[in-house]
């Protein structure tokens, strides 16, 4: 991995780090109803999981056949 990808990543970990933390103290202080809204997250948190997942099989799987010189 290089290394702009891996600075984009941890970038983009703090960015929802910051996001949840802010969400998290407006659902504290009742400015949003926090049981709604941790509910969203964590469904689509599962669904980015499970697209990551199967993305990372497709790429471990065409990436082996790349590598040993099966792909076209």
């Amino acid at each position: 991995m290089n290394r702009t990808l891996r600075q984009l990543i941890v970038w983009f970990l703090i960015l929802l780090v910051i996001l949840f933390t802010i969400i998290a103290i407006l659902g504290i202080w009742d400015v949003i109803e926090l049981e709604k809204v941790v509910n969203k997250l964590l469904s689509t948190l599962l669904v980015i999981f499970s697209s990551s997942a199967v993305i990372l099989f497709i790429f471990s799987v065409v990436g082996k056949e790349i590598d040993d010189g099966k792909g076209s």
